[in-house]
């Protein structure tokens, strides 16, 4: 096995950066964490197992769907099929990351891989492709959102009722907005903007006509598609490679 060098070191004093910068965000992320916490101590189960499964799983949609199929007798398969599905994004989010994950040794590439949200995958592949080389979001921003998940999931699973609702403060649209702003601000070449189009108008239609919590996959699968059938010839490198 020939040795291999990994040219990107993590910065631990970007990493502390990206925490706090994404500490206002993780905020609401308290809010949907109480829910969950109140809505799995009312499906059966103890605070403390509440709390060990956001600290484990840290997954917000999945466990909420987790609990639809909760009961006395859980069908394991299609409790698996169902956060496989939600969660198959990540393979996506993962590839696109893969530029910069290549340049990691694998013990840390896979570490930092298990604090992956749609927040910080956002910025993270915003600022590469502005040409900025940013996995520190990943370590740091995630962390500041998984400590966020676990403290709302203990507010809710000991003291329920503060905030069971977050939807009808609107919070639920305060990460989709934020999403969106990552990608306004982002490249707006004919390609992303096209990407973008299908993978919005994908993500409707199958919101409509397809099986709960599949739209995200479809809509990530049409826009991928596009990126990968129209190749950008600006951000091919000497190599061979694109940088998409």
């Amino acid at each position: 096995m020939s040795d291999r060098s990994y040219p990107y070191c993590l910065e631990a004093r970007k990493i502390r950066s990206e925490f706090f910068r994404l500490l206002p965000i993780s905020l609401f992320v308290v809010a949907f964490g109480a829910a969950f916490g109140l809505a799995a101590t009312q499906k059966g189960l103890a605070p403390l197992e509440t709390i060990l499964m956001s600290a484990a799983v840290f997954a917000g949609a999945s466990q909420f769907a987790a609990l639809e199929l909760w009961g006395n007798e859980i069908s394991l398969l299609p409790l698996v099929a169902v956060v496989f599905a939600i969660n198959s994004r990540h393979l996506l989010m993962g590839a696109s990351l893969y530029p910069m994950l290549r340049d990691v040794a694998p013990g840390k590439r896979y570490g930092l891989l298990l604090l992956l949200t749609d927040a910080n995958w956002a910025v993270s592949a915003q600022e590469y492709q502005s040409g900025r080389r940013n996995l520190e979001v990943i370590v740091g921003g995630g962390l500041a959102l998984w400590l966020a998940w676990i403290v709302g999931t203990w507010l809710g699973a000991y003291f329920g009722g503060l905030l069971s609702d977050p939807k009808s403060l609107g919070l639920d649209m305060v990460l989709g907005c934020f999403l969106l702003a990552m990608a306004l601000g982002g490249n707006k070449s004919p390609r992303v903007l096209v990407a973008w189009t299908v993978a919005g108008a994908a993500s409707l239609a199958a919101w409509k006509w397809l099986p709960p919590n599949t739209h995200v996959v479809t809509g990530a699968l049409a826009g991928g598609m596009v990126g990968f059938f129209w190749t950008d010839r600006q951000s091919t490198t000497s190599s061979g490679e694109t940088t998409s």
